[in-house]
């Protein structure tokens, strides 16, 4: 039973959730009702993320049983130990999902020297090899960086990736050279903390052609309902969030961001 769930008031569907996490234990009691609510909430579109082999199968299966939810498979940094001794067949596993027909990209892939400290010529070693897969692949990314923002930045300026910095926590200036490359800012429920002081700036700037919203879920669940676990629908709260930054209208946040990710991640072609 969903000890909560926000129901919107969208009657049609505009939320695009370009990361969640729906393998995470704290959904395997309730997936399934969750998961069928949220299309009633607005919901059009969700990618559940893969963080390394396995996780990124999960994805696959709960992509492969809801028409709305697509996949992305990759291995995330915090693994990274996990796969030094495996790297070649790994990455072979992950190149065989990808090709799945609702895999939209190579991801959760990039760097974290706030959890890893002690292999970060690793990490930068399986960074690099996704990202020359996902190039060779014609996908896009989805990178994750947390105070690795240096080097993340001279690595994508190299490989230039089709993709998204999810989570965006770097600088105004460092958000410029990632749209200079040509890619996207994800947001998510970090924008209507009280203490988030970069990323209203950033946001009052970006171009609207140039933003992902996320919700990282079940992490990272925005205000009001921070304690929460969180799911897409509570994307309405960051959506509502940049449009009082920008002073625009909620349903056109939405639908920007929506179309955004149909750009990027080739979601029209698909169908």
């Amino acid at each position: 039973m969903i000890d909560f769930l926000y129901e919107t008031p969208l009657s049609a569907p505009l939320i695009f959730d370009s990361h969640a996490h729906y393998d995470d234990s704290r959904f395997t009691d309730i997936k399934d009702e969750l998961l069928n609510q949220l299309p009633k909430s607005g919901v059009g579109g969700v990618i559940t993320c893969g963080c390394d082999v396995n996780s990124s199968k999960s994805a696959c299966e709960i992509a492969e049983n809801y028409d709305y939810i697509y996949f992305s498979a990759g291995i995330h940094p915090e693994f990274a130990n996990d796969f030094e001794d495996s790297l070649d067949t790994s990455l072979l596993e992950i190149g065989s999902l990808a090709k799945h027909k609702k895999c939209l990209a190579i991801g959760e892939i990039g760097l974290d020297y706030y959890w890893e400290k002690e292999n970060k010529e690793f990490q930068k070693k399986i960074f690099e090899e996704q990202l020359k897969l996902a190039n060779s692949m014609g996908l896009p990314v989805i990178i994750h960086d947390r105070e690795a923002h240096s080097d993340t930045l001279e690595i994508i300026s190299k490989y230039k990736p089709k993709g998204v910095l999810h989570s965006f926590s770097g600088s105004p200036e460092m958000a410029n050279e990632v749209f200079k490359l040509g890619m996207y800012i994800g947001i998510g429920g970090v924008i209507t903390f009280k203490n988030s002081k970069k990323l209203p700036e950033i946001v009052k700037e970006m171009p609207l052609d140039s933003f992902l919203l996320e919700t990282d879920a079940p992490y990272l669940t925005p205000e009001p309902y921070r304690s929460k676990t969180n799911n897409s629908a509570m994307i309405y709260f960051t959506a509502k969030k940049i449009a009082e930054i920008r002073d625009i209208s909620l349903e056109s946040v939405l639908k920007l961001s929506f179309e955004n990710a149909e750009r990027l991640f080739n979601l029209k072609a698909e169908g």
